[in-house]
């Protein structure tokens, strides 16, 4: 006996002409998610208005204000009613849906935003007459006079009143107002030259400003390292490698940090696309590749990066919040990225961050004493740090030669041999020390504990660790070798037949040109099986199923695979490691300025295969402040 499926209506269903009010909330779902979301469309128009100074202030993490306050163009009297119907826009004519030079286009935030929330706008042009219209729930007012010097105001009270059930997915009002800080971070990196002011109202008032930069001076590049410095700190300003590149149309600029100064997750990267900020798998993936040789998988580069191309060559109409972008060559885009950060990764040669011997000066400062043990304190808690006259040089150098022991000192010779930190003699041909002037890293004096190189430099000293400076040489030197003659691979007797899905199979014989170079050969075996040939001779057994699928599962998580190459890089890493010198080793003078001079040669010195620094460099002036002597 049938029965009637209950999840299927007797009745034909009949299709109806949503009202604008439904349409206008329904769109503000897609667009405005939270409090940021509606700063971000806000400051976006300001910004697209020719706005050299933007305010914005917030209250209650902007669940009850949002005002942005500009100096643009502002908005006529007469096109105030348009600016807040559907899809009305002064940014595009609709011919080209790709000839987008603007942040917004579509027209939607706007009425979108009056749809959920109480909406205002007052603006002026010129000369003219103020004007003000609002909307609350949809509902337009009439136009009316208003007082205001220049620009627009855009004021939005209480979000989503009219939808309660998205209230309930609002966050805290302190992680709401992160998230507005954030947005207007990134838009103010877009824009070095406009002015950001961003200020909490909570409570009423003039509230608090929580984030201020004024606007840049200079060139592009200069402006947009001051708006760096400003907003990601001096330290990454100090560490960061400039970046300027092109390839057919599209052109790469910004700067990325050096691979000793990366961080713990990433909220370090920014990535543009014509001045609009992204997060874009693609685009992560090619700043996690171009680290890929210079960082562990737990550590994060740190960039903020802009690519500018003609718009016909990106569409930015794929995503609601306008966030992800897809390039008409994301090859091109790819291997722009990976190359150029690459390129200036290995112009940097020896060098390491300044926050290496920011972290080693700390770890000399004493820590401050508990009651029991009482250390002098400051005002501050510190430890309290006496300071002193500073002679001249010639008084220094009058106090050292009279604190030195004279060679017959009784008792001197046998000191020496008790000395945790050993001097290796020089060689009769290295008698006289090399003078340490237009050295980098300086001239070798002393190995300490049999694994740490003393080395003076023109303007303070620097402390290398041979095993790890020597481990990056040998790693280098292997690469290359790779690089030139190719990865061997070993022909399997049996090919190994992986069955896979038809969409797997398609999946990864895109890559199957470019595993072959690296020793890994697959071939198409009918259906949606593939065939594996040859695999890594460097890896020696491989469970080649598995291999398989685990660049699958890559491809899937990042839109490429680099497994095959790390595999094969950690061998070569494991042999640069044992064939390294290694710790607890004798070296000559000769051995040590060798290494030295080997490790300003080469790029990618300053830090070991696993991104950890093989060396530390103090300046004279820090010693010299650690024993109160400044």
């Amino acid at each position: 006996m049938p029965v009637d499926n209950p999840n299927i209506s007797q009745e034909l269903p009949v299709i109806r002409q949503l009202d604008d009010a439904a349409i206008n909330r329904i769109a503000a779902g897609e667009v405005v998610e939270r409090p940021a979301s509606a700063v971000k469309e806000l400051v976006e128009n300001a910004i697209d208005a020719g706005s050299r100074r933007i305010e914005i202030a917030y209250g209650d993490g902007g669940k009850t204000l949002i005002r942005i306050t500009d100096d643009g163009c502002g908005i006529t009297e007469e096109q105030l009613p348009l600016a807040l119907s559907r899809h009305a826009t002064s940014k595009i004519d609709g011919s080209d849906l790709l000839d987008i030079h603007t942040f917004g286009f579509r027209g939607e935030a706007l009425p979108s935003l009056g749809a959920v929330g109480r909406l205002s706008i007052t603006s002026r042009v010129g000369k003219a007459s103020a004007a003000q219209i609002s909307v609350e729930g949809g509902a337009m007012s009439a136009v009316k006079p208003a007082a205001l010097s220049g620009g627009t105001i855009v004021e939005l009270r209480d979000l989503f009143y009219a939808t309660p059930a998205r209230l309930k997915f609002m966050r805290s009002d302190r992680a709401e107002a992160q998230a507005i800080t954030d947005v207007v971070k990134r838009l103010a990196m877009a824009e070095p030259f406009v002015g950001f002011t961003l200020r909490d109202v909570t409570g009423g008032g003039e509230g608090r400003v929580t984030f201020r930069v004024e606007a840049e001076n200079g060139d592009l590049f200069d402006a947009l390292h001051g708006r760096l410095a400003r907003i990601l700190g001096k330290e990454f300003a100090e560490n960061a490698l400039k970046i300027d590149a092109e390839r057919e149309g599209l052109r790469l600029i910004g700067y990325a940090a050096l691979p000793t100064y990366s961080r713990g997750s990433s909220v370090a990267q920014y990535l543009f696309v014509n001045g609009r900020p992204v997060k874009d798998k693609l685009l992560v993936g090619a700043l996690r590749g171009a680290y890929f040789d210079y960082l562990s998988r737990d550590r994060h580069p740190a960039a903020a990066l802009f690519i500018d191309c003609d718009p016909h060559l990106v569409d930015v109409n794929v995503h609601p919040a306008k966030s992800e972008v897809r390039f008409r060559d994301p090859g091109l885009a790819r291997g722009l990225i990976v190359s150029s950060l690459r390129h200036a990764l290995a112009e940097a040669g020896h060098r390491a961050s300044t926050t290496v011997a920011g972290a080693t000066l700390d770890s000399f400062r004493p820590e401050p004493m508990g009651a029991l043990g009482a250390r002098p304190q400051g005002p501050s808690g510190q430890a309290r740090v006496y300071q002193m006259d500073r002679p001249s040089l010639g008084a220094r150098t009058a106090a050292y030669q009279a604190q030195a022991p004279m060679p017959s000192s009784p008792g001197f010779d046998e000191l020496t041999e008790a000395y945790s930190a050993r001097v290796e003699p020089f060689e009769s041909e290295m008698a006289q020390e090399q003078p340490a002037e237009g050295l980098p890293l300086g001239a070798a004096r002393a190995q300490v504990h049999e694994n740490y190189i003393v080395a003076q430099t023109e303007t303070g000293m620097v402390i290398v660790d041979q095993h790890a400076a020597h481990e990056r040489l040998v790693y280098e030197k292997l690469k290359h070798q790779m690089a030139e003659n190719g990865v061997a691979a070993q022909a399997l007797l049996i090919p190994e037949i992986v069955e896979l899905s038809e969409g797997d199979c398609a999946r990864i014989m895109t890559v199957a040109d470019a595993l072959s170079k690296l020793g890994l050969t697959i071939e198409a075996f009918g259906g949606g099986a593939v065939a594996v040939r040859e695999t890594p001779a460097l890896l020696g057994e491989v469970n080649a199923r598995a291999m398989v699928l685990d660049i699958l599962d890559e491809l899937d998580d990042a839109g490429e695979s680099m497994l095959v190459q790390a595999k094969l890089e950690a061998i070569l890493s494991r042999v640069a490691c044992h064939g390294s010198i290694r710790s607890g080793r004798r070296m000559r003078g000769e051995e040590m300025n060798a290494l030295l001079r080997e490790m300003e040669a080469t790029p990618h010195s300053g830090q070991c295969n696993h991104g950890r620094p093989t060396y530390v460099e103090l300046k004279l002036a820090d010693i010299e402040r650690l024993f109160g002597r400044t």
